[in-house]
């Protein structure tokens, strides 16, 4: 692993709760790690600790092998080969883009200097802007003038702290898909924190999901939406809700009883000893509820949000159970309507039955 955090514990003084603590991952060069969580989760402050900004009171971390945090040593930011982008952009307003992008690098000779500002331009699809200032670009523009003055100098690791948080929502996600292409091509380490799930499955190799100082997850995208490790990250990922169930063994296969239904014939699905008596939460996407007029479950239509393709339908049962489900827009049903529904589940997400 390029990068390796291992047990990281940073608290600040007079703080009574660590703002990271024992946070554990690793991550491969020339691959992008997301931290995703709420605010005040602990994702900037493990951010700023890799950047060196902020001191480890415990664990370590490693770059390229070397130590540069840990309880006893402390490589200051400035040794460390990190660029950043933070959320702001921070772009000299008084330099025009060529300058801006040769500002960690004004030591280089002229004509490598000069070369690798257009290099790096081009990159990020701005060639011939040079002579430009920040306030002629778009906020997408500007971003990307940030980032490619954070590539310039080759850094071992680069850190962007929320960096699309002042754009749109759509070009929030639209930006987050090109930055990973220009740090896919300039085969860049990268360590990115952010807020917005669409924005972390779009840029990320590996995920990791934090919540007060803890980090919960680390794996990529598909294995936090299928196989969340906690009941947090399961409620932080997705759209879901936790129902009831009873885990019983029929025939020697595990059978997953629910307001829905009996769910069976399912590829992983933990034993019944598990839990007393058998008694669990499963949780139940809203991918893992199908729309079928015929089915003989039925459920209430509480609220609907319109996502153009698809409705999320947020739906009640008979007996009161919470349920919601991805149904295609031309189903357009109305609010009060009683429609059928089904499980469809290829495998089981259970954890300790809710107090």
């Amino acid at each position: 692993m390029f990068l390796q955090v291992s047990q990281l514990h940073v608290q600040y003084r007079g703080q009574s709760q660590a703002a990271v603590q024992d946070a554990s991952f690793g991550l491969r060069a020339g691959d992008i790690g997301v931290l995703i969580g709420p605010s005040g989760c602990g994702k900037t402050t493990l951010l700023r600790a890799v950047a060196g900004l902020e001191k480890a009171n415990g664990g370590q971390i490693k770059l390229g092998g070397h130590a540069v945090s840990s309880d006893s040593t402390h490589v200051p930011a400035e040794r460390r080969r990190i660029g950043m982008v933070f959320q702001d952009y921070a772009l000299f307003p008084h330099l025009n883009v060529g300058r801006n992008i040769a500002f960690g690098i004004h030591r280089w000779p002229a004509t490598e200097r000069d070369a690798r500002v257009a290099e790096v331009l081009e990159w990020v699809g701005l060639s011939g802007t040079q002579n430009r200032y920040p306030h002629e670009l778009s906020g997408g523009q500007q971003q990307r003038v940030a980032l490619a003055r954070a590539l310039a100098p080759k850094p071992q690791l680069l850190l962007l702290d929320e960096p699309f948080s002042n754009l749109d929502v759509d070009l929030r996600e639209r930006l987050a898909h090109e930055v990973r292409g220009i740090l896919k091509a300039a085969g860049a380490t990268a360590l990115f924190v952010t807020h917005d799930q669409l924005e972390a499955f779009a840029i990320g190799d590996m995920i990791g999901v934090m919540h007060e100082g803890a980090l919960h997850q680390w794996d990529d995208a598909y294995s936090l939406y299928h196989r969340p490790a906690t009941r947090f990250v399961a409620e932080f990922i997705g759209h879901g809700v936790f129902a009831p169930a009873t885990l019983v063994e029929v025939e020697g296969q595990t059978v997953v009883q629910t307001a829905l239904g009996e769910l069976s014939n399912i590829a992983e699905c933990p034993l019944p000893s598990a839990f007393e008596s058998g008694m669990c939460d499963v949780l139940l996407r809203a991918d893992d509820i199908v729309h079928d007029d015929d089915a003989p479950v039925k459920a209430e239509i509480l609220r609907k949000a319109f996502r153009g393709s698809e409705f999320l339908y947020t739906l009640r049962l008979v007996g009161g159970q919470i349920v919601q489900a991805h149904v295609p827009s031309h189903h357009d049903h109305r609010l009060g309507e009683w429609i059928g529904i089904r499980a469809q589940v290829d495998h089981v997400v259970t954890f300790k039955r809710a107090c």
